[in-house]
């Protein structure tokens, strides 16, 4: 597991910020990567629900990257990469915050998926 962050424009005009971080992400998608962008318009699942996703997907993807938008969210760009939109919640969390929440989703997933008792 890898995890690269993308500064946040921070005070810029929206517009302008999204645009920077788009062009700042797009140099770290791969072609062969399976995309997943977190953004509140995306999909919701329950934990196993996630599970059973993230194990089809790494039947024929090695490579799955996640990408957390910043303060005003992600690019149309970006989110036209994506092979698939999730989201946790349809409220706004802290970045931090959100990072530790999705790793501990992906490690429930894990969990669940060899059937380890982690999930309970």
């Amino acid at each position: 597991m890898e995890i690269i962050e993308i500064k946040d424009e921070g005070l810029v005009e929206k517009t302008k910020a999204i645009s920077l971080e788009a062009s700042k992400i797009e140099k770290y998608l791969n072609e062969k990567d399976y995309v997943i962008t977190l953004e509140i318009e995306g999909e919701e699942y329950s934990s196993p629900e996630f599970a059973e996703k993230i194990r089809k997907v790494l039947i024929k993807n090695s490579n799955i990257t996640f990408v957390i938008g910043g303060s005003y969210g992600l690019a149309d760009s970006i989110k036209n990469k994506a092979n698939m939109h999730l989201s946790f919640s349809k409220m706004t969390f802290p970045h931090q915050l959100f990072r530790v929440i999705l790793l501990e989703q992906i490690y429930r997933a894990y969990k669940i998926n060899n059937n380890e008792s982690y999930h309970k």
